[in-house]
Formats: structure tokens, C-alpha cells, sequence
């Protein structure tokens, strides 16, 4: 009984414990930045309300240098998730789980100060060879993207000079007229373009924007793009900037993950960071740009089985996930139960075997007490049938014997009782000298 006991509980806390583990609250390290950025306020923004809301996923955000930092520290196993761009190295170990936003490359050439003379007038990409490009922000992925782009339309990117502005130096650097043309890549909301835009525009007249004809081109070439358009007026002012729709490519901002991360902890994460979106709009419009990833088998980035599990509304319920525990659990315990009880019978064996023994002993003596001519013998088989009681009892409590044989048992204890008394009370209505000669003569017959 006590291993029974034991193997039960055993049992009970292995699902307890499996229960605890699977709705325990799980930390996830997130790798984004660089400092002041977009990506960061968001991220930081979906941590509190993790928190607030509480998720059984929380964020714990590492921040980086930038995007490529980010993915280095995403394959080198130092965080769970991170903020990659797409059109940069993506770790091998690396699985999509939502876009964050979609970036736009704005080319655009600022009107020429009065009074100061310009080369020709640019229009087209082509134009730029022999020129002064500038690309507003520090990472090398945005010069990356402009090389992309002279490449398609044949323009030697070594003819080409190439200045990178600080974000928040891009302001006065395009006052300062210091490039004929400007590169910069952002969502098509993005603050730091419209700026830059704006500073652009001299004496009422607007930039050129240099529309991206061979977008699709450069999709086909390279994966990582998309051919896409900035709508009319998308950098406001008046005349609208552009004034009217403008070709270009753009690539996303992903939520990675480690491959390696639990299928249930991504698809937990996935269905609340879409569940908090709305509360993080309101303080970072830039979460409404948040939407799921491609699932499709050919996407640029694999999806995270635990994202397509939310997407596809194939997300497993802890029934779903722990059933076959659970059975298997039921299984081993109805195993554990039989084996105990047949443990705890091999035990008793002896016990058993003994009460029978006693059993056959009891009606041995029913026979004895009928025949008994002594009231001594039938005291002392009297006192032998207490014993052998004491000892049925006694195995009837430790489960030796069941209830039946104990029944069985009364019946004969029963039959004794009543041979000894009725051989007692014959003995006593037969004179002294005629038990002596009846317990010779069977003496002698015995003889």
C-alpha cells in the first residue's frame, strides 16, 4: 500500500510540477537598437505592457549598436529574439515571428540655391554618376541599399561619392547644400525623412524625388526587397511632397527568433504582442504598422512554426500539448497500481498459505471435539481455536484474506463451537466410570 502510495504521488507531482513549468511566466531576451531609436521605444513599450497586462510571455530588452548587432547577437545565442533588418545577413538560426514595419528608400535632389551655380539638372538615377550622394544615417546598410539601386541602372558606384550625415545632422547638411542628391530609408511616416525633406524645399520649390522604375527588377535580383510606391503627399507640405506618386523598393523591419525557442512560448508571444498592439498605438503609432509574417514556404525569412501556428489558427491548447502526457501518466499509474497490488499479494503469500492451514486445522478439530471423551482436551482445543482466530483476524486486517474467506472462517469457528459444546454437555450427563471405560476402550482400539 505504502508504494502504491508512494508511486501515486509520485505521479501527481511530476503533473503538477509539468502544469507549473507550462504556464510559468517566460522571459525573453529581445536584442534591438541602436540608442533613441524607433525599434527601441516600441520594444521598450511592449515590455510595460507585457508587464502591466500579465502575459505569461515578458520582454527583457538587450540594446544594441543597430540591426546588425542585433542579429549577431541573436546567432551567437546571447538573446531569444531581436530586431533584424531584412535586407542584411539573417542568422542561419534565425525564424521570422512578425514585421515590424516596412522601410521605403526615398531618393530625392534638393532645388539649387539662388545665386549658386549647379551642374545639370538631375532627374533620373543614371544622373548620379560623377556626383555627391548623401545618405542620411550611420549604418553601412543604407549605403548598402544605394549601391543596390546604382547597380541595377549601371552606375559605377566608385564614380559615385558617397557621405553618410548623422540623423540629426542631416538637417543642416542639406541646407548646407553639401550633396546633390539624398538617400534615406525609413517607414513612410518616418520623422527623420519628412525632416530631411523638409529642409530640402527652398523658396517655395519642392525636391525632385527620383523615382525607382526597375523596382521590380530588383525584387527579382534580390529577395529581400519589394517593389512599392510613396503615396502622393506622404511628406506633407504645400505643393504635396511628392505631388504625385513615386516608384520605389522597400524592405522590413522583422521580429526574429531563435529557432531553437519552444513552438508554445513563440505562439504565446506572437498572440499577445498582437492582442497589446492597440494599447502601444496609442503611444507609438509606429505598432500599427505591426503585422504577421509571410508563411508561405518561399519567404525571404522562414516563419517561426510557433508564429504560423497563431497565424494559421493551429495553435495548441494545453490539452493539445500535454494530452499524450497526461494519458501515458493515467497509464502508468493504472501499471504502477497492478504491480503494487500484486507486489503487496506476493508479499502476503505466506500469510495466507499459514490462515489456510489454520483453516483445515479448525475443521480438523470440529471432528476431534466430536469424538473427545476428556472435558481437559476440549478446553485446550478451545484455547487453540482462540489462537487460530487471533492469527485470522490479524491477517484479515493486513489484507492477507479477504472478506469471503474470513466468512468461510466464522461458518467452521461456528460448527466448532457448537461440537464442543454439545460433546461437553453429553460428557457431563454420562457417569465418571462410563467415560473411563470409553476412553479405554478407544485406548485400547487404538492400541
Amino acid at each position: 500500500m505504502f508504494i502504491v502510495l508512494a508511486a501515486v504521488l509520485a505521479i501527481a507531482g511530476t503533473l503538477a510540477g509539468g502544469y507549473y513549468f507550462a504556464v510559468r511566466p517566460v522571459t525573453l531576451r529581445i536584442a534591438v537598437g541602436p540608442a533613441n531609436s524607433d525599434d527601441l521605444r516600441v520594444v521598450q513599450a511592449l515590455t510595460q505592457a507585457f508587464a502591466q497586462a500579465h502575459s505569461h510571455i515578458r520582454l527583457r530588452p538587450i540594446q544594441t549598436d543597430g540591426a546588425a548587432t542585433s542579429a549577431q547577437t541573436l546567432a551567437e545565442g546571447k538573446a531569444d529574439l531581436a530586431i533584424i533588418r531584412g535586407d542584411l545577413n539573417v542568422p542561419k538560426n534565425a525564424q521570422a515571428v512578425a514585421t515590424l514595419r516596412k522601410n521605403v528608400a526615398v531618393l530625392w535632389v534638393p532645388p539649387a540655391m539662388k545665386g549658386k551655380k549647379a551642374g545639370p539638372k538631375i532627374t533620373k538615377i543614371a544622373q548620379l554618376a560623377g556626383r555627391r550622394v548623401g545618405v542620411i544615417g550611420r549604418t553601412q546598410a543604407n549605403v548598402d541599399l544605394l549601391k543596390v539601386i546604382l547597380q541595377q541602372y549601371g552606375v559605377d558606384a566608385g564614380k559615385v561619392e558617397i557621405v553618410q550625415f548623422p540623423t540629426n545632422e542631416a538637417a543642416d547638411a542639406i541646407r548646407s547644400q553639401k550633396a546633390d542628391a539624398y538617400l534615406a530609408a525609413g517607414p513612410v511616416n518616418s520623422k527623420i525623412t519628412a525632416e530631411a525633406i523638409a529642409a530640402s524645399t527652398r523658396d517655395g520649390r519642392t525636391p525632385t524625388f527620383l523615382a525607382i522604375d526597375s523596382a521590380e527588377a530588383i525584387a527579382q535580383n534580390h529577395p529581400m526587397y519589394e517593389a512599392s510606391e510613396i503615396p502622393a503627399g506622404a511628406f506633407g507640405g504645400a505643393p504635396d511632397r511628392p505631388e504625385e506618386e513615386v516608384k520605389t523598393i522597400s524592405f522590413s523591419h522583422h521580429i526574429v527568433a531563435r529557432k531553437d525557442i519552444s513552438e508554445t512560448t513563440i505562439a504565446a508571444f506572437t498572440r499577445q504582442l498582437f492582442a497589446i498592439r492597440q494599447t502601444v498605438m496609442a503611444e507609438f503609432p509606429l505598432a500599427a504598422k505591426i503585422e504577421t509574417p509571410d508563411t508561405d514556404k518561399d519567404a525571404a525569412i522562414p516563419v517561426h512554426p510557433g508564429a504560423a501556428a497563431f497565424v494559421d489558427g493551429e495553435e495548441k491548447t494545453f490539452l493539445d500539448r500535454y494530452s499524450d502526457f497526461i494519458w501515458w501518466g493515467l497509464m502508468a499509474l493504472s501499471a504502477m497500481g497492478s504491480a503494487g497490488a500484486w507486489f503487496a499479494g506476493y508479499l502476503k503469500k505466506d500469510e495466507r498459505s499459514n490462515n489456510s492451514s489454520l483453516r483445515e486445522r479448525l475443521l480438523n478439530m470440529i471432528a476431534t471435539a466430536r469424538r473427545s471423551d476428556s472435558i481437559e482436551e476440549l478446553d485446550q482445543m478451545q484455547a487453540e481455536a482462540d489462537d487460530i482466530l487471533r492469527d485470522t483476524l490479524h491477517c484479515f486486517e493486513n489484507g492477507a484474506i479477504e472478506e469471503g474467506a474470513l466468512t468461510s472462517f466464522n461458518i467452521a469457528l461456528e460448527q466448532f463451537h457448537h461440537a464442543v459444546a454439545d460433546r461437553k454437555a453429553l460428557l457431563a450427563n454420562l457417569p465418571q466410570n462410563l467415560q473411563r471405560a470409553g476412553a479405554q476402550f478407544r485406548a485400547a482400539g487404538t492400541l
